[in-house]
């Protein structure tokens, strides 16, 4: 049994609402699939599939979305003051007429050194060294748009694994 606070939480700062959606359904298929009356009549006779003890079950991710640099930037700020922060953030390298991703990634790394960063475009008028150069930050990563379902799940599996928080001597 999982609760709120097991699940990975992940911002997605987009201008665009449809890659938003596309996220959630990526990061959270099942979810965003409609249950059949198959599924229900599955769930009536053995019972929610999370308590069926199936140990293969992938974590659960919280996707939450914001639709312009600042907007995301305070969300990653309140995350923090309420102890729930992001562990890996989503960001788009343009979102007009407010921050770019290099600006926003700034004002991220103000606020939240370690935070995980993946920068996203669908553009290639910039090279991955010169958004680098701009952003002024070695540790961020690339995914292309249009981007592969199963490349932006396995980056979000690999970059939310909780590290060891075991207390240093």
């Amino acid at each position: 049994m999982s609760n709120p606070t097991d699940k990975r939480r992940i911002l997605v700062i987009d201008d665009s609402e449809a890659i938003h959606t596309d996220f959630r359904r990526i990061l959270n298929p099942e979810k965003c699939r409609s249950r059949s009356d198959l599924d229900l009549l599955e769930e009536a006779l053995f019972g929610p599939e999370s308590s069926r003890g199936n140990a293969a079950t992938e974590p659960e991710f919280e996707v939450d979305s914001a639709l312009q640099g600042q907007e995301g930037v305070a969300k990653v700020r309140e995350a923090l003051a309420a102890g729930r922060p992001y562990a890996l953030v989503f960001l788009d390298y343009r979102m007009p007429p407010g921050w770019n991703g290099a600006e926003t990634l700034r004002h991220l790394r103000e606020i939240a050194p370690s935070l995980q960063v993946v920068l996203c475009s669908a553009y290639s008028d910039y090279s991955w060294a010169e958004l680098i150069q701009e952003s002024g930050d070695q540790s961020s990563r690339e995914l292309r748009k249009p981007f592969n379902g199963q490349e932006v799940r396995q980056l979000a599996l690999r970059l939310t694994e909780p590290r060891d928080a075991s207390p240093q001597n």
